[in-house]
């Protein structure tokens, strides 16, 4: 029995040990490898290609009509090899978020694994102790001197240039470290930090986030309920204790017929009917409220209001028979057995009437008496319906902040990191340095500081110039 017990307790120690192991020698290094990361980009990149070329989001009808079993696009990619891949909703599918959630890891190795040991070993300041180290520099000057106070004089000279030239310096008993361009080296890690914020608002879009439609007449109210792509937690941001009223649709005529813009007139209102907030949205100008952006994307037809000689102002829906065309049937006897029918085109107000075979009784407009059938008919108004595009997306202001820290970053990657050491060795200044980017500017200021220490210029050597 101790014997099994001991056993039991190598092992229970044991396991983590391993596993920890293989963690720091195999799986770490090969989630922080570039290779990787380069292939899930190529991959998102390609099925991201996916997700803009085939649509998104629309009914089984379209896809069957657009993308039949017979023939198949390319061979084989029928509406149900799409819908069974999820091609229909590409950024929502599972693998595709395993895709950012890897990259996103990816990242994060990388970034634990290589760019912040390089930015501690780039803010560590050292000095050279021999100058055959300094001399192995790609930028190398030694200047000799006569004396003690010759050469403190030259430290002290190359020392004040290096600080008029913005580096931070760093000196102790005839030694000196200088380096300027720290902000480079942090340049990298805001990159994959900017990067893993873009992943993350995809990721929180995609989840919580939903895209719904609706076509609501004038002056109705409606809730938020033909949902026609949702993540699995987006129950939290569909407006339950508000609605939207439309309290008009209107259209801006060219003076060729055609549409120029059309409107709707918004209202937020609460569940007593209090208005929260009023605006007219239109094209590219959308309502925004409670996380909830409301665009202008299309119009249609709803009714058309009218008296027939004194009556009060009856109202009947018009039906849409072509895509340019509405109409609808308006009786004109109470026993409802004759009628004519109403056809129009546009929101102008200018109608066509009909008689029951089909013959053009009149053209009118509204607010215009017209005799038909023994009565008049005054058509009062045409009630439009206003196409609205309702989304909500909680990633989209995280992204936002990925994008602008991802060109901030950027910038701050292209600024170069320079060292300068300097050695006092017996007779004998030792000047080197180096740079990431930036050679020829580079090595130019050294040059500068060079011609400044040396009273003959001709003296100056540049060993194992980067030109």
């Amino acid at each position: 029995m101790a014997v099994t017990s001991k056993l039991k307790s190598q092992l229970k120690f044991q396991i983590p040990v391993a596993w920890q192991r293989s963690w720091h020698r195999e799986i770490l290094p090969l989630m922080g490898s570039l290779q990787l990361a380069i292939a899930l980009l190529l991959l998102i990149a390609g099925f991201s290609i996916f997700g803009t070329v085939i649509e998104q989001s629309q009914d089984l009808a379209f896809y069957q009509a657009n993308y039949p079993e017979h023939p198949a696009l390319f061979g084989f990619l029928s509406y149900r090899v799409l819908l069974v891949l999820g091609l229909n909703h590409v950024y929502s599918t599972w693998w595709f978020l395993s895709l950012l959630l890897l990259f996103g890891a990816s990242l994060t190795a990388c970034t634990f694994k290589r760019q912040l040991p390089m930015l501690r070993v780039a803010r560590r300041w050292f000095f050279y102790t021999k100058p055959e180290s300094i001399s192995k520099l790609p930028l190398y000057q030694a200047f000799p001197t006569r004396s003690l106070q010759e050469l403190d004089q030259l430290f002290g000279l190359a020392k004040s240039k290096l600080l008029a030239q913005k580096y931070q310096v760093f000196s102790e008993s005839g030694r000196l470290y200088a380096r300027k361009g720290l902000i480079g080296r942090l340049g990298p890690i805001l990159v994959h930090a900017s990067m893993l914020l873009i992943l993350v608002g995809a990721i929180a879009g995609a989840l919580t986030g939903f895209v719904a439609q609706e076509m609501i007449p004038s002056g109705e109210t409606f809730q938020v309920k033909n949902i026609t792509e949702a993540g699995i937690w987006s129950q939290w941001q569909i407006p339950q204790d508000w609605a939207v009223k439309v309290n008009r649709f209107w259209i801006d005529y060219s003076s060729s017929g055609k549409i120029s813009q059309f409107y709707s007139d918004l209202s937020v209102v609460d569940q007593e009917g209090n208005e929260l907030k009023r605006e007219t949205i239109r094209v590219n100008q959308p309502l925004r409220y409670g996380g909830v952006t409301f665009y202008q994307a299309n119009w249609d037809i709803a009714s058309v209001r009218f008296t027939l000689n004194r009556s009060p102002i009856l109202q009947l829906p018009l039906q849409k028979i072509s895509p340019n065309l509405w109409a609808t049937w308006i009786p004109t006897q109470p026993d409802l057995s004759t009628g004519i029918s109403l056809v129009t085109g546009d929101l102008q107000g200018t109608f066509r009437l009909y008689d029951q075979a089909g013959k053009l009784l009149a053209t009118t407009r509204t607010d215009l008496p017209t005799p038909v059938n023994g009565i008049s008919l005054t058509l009062k108004e045409v009630v439009g319906s206003t196409g609205l595009q309702i989304k909500a997306d909680p990633g989209i202001p995280i992204v936002y902040l990925g994008f602008a820290g991802l060109m901030i970053s950027v910038i701050m990657s292209y600024v170069s990191y320079s060292q300068v050491w300097l050695l006092c060795d017996r007779d004998r200044l030792h000047i080197g340095g180096k740079t990431n980017r930036a050679q020829v500017g580079f090595e130019a200021e050294m040059l500068e500081i060079f011609a400044s220490l040396s009273p003959d210029h001709s003296l100056i050597q540049v060993q194992n110039s980067i030109l």
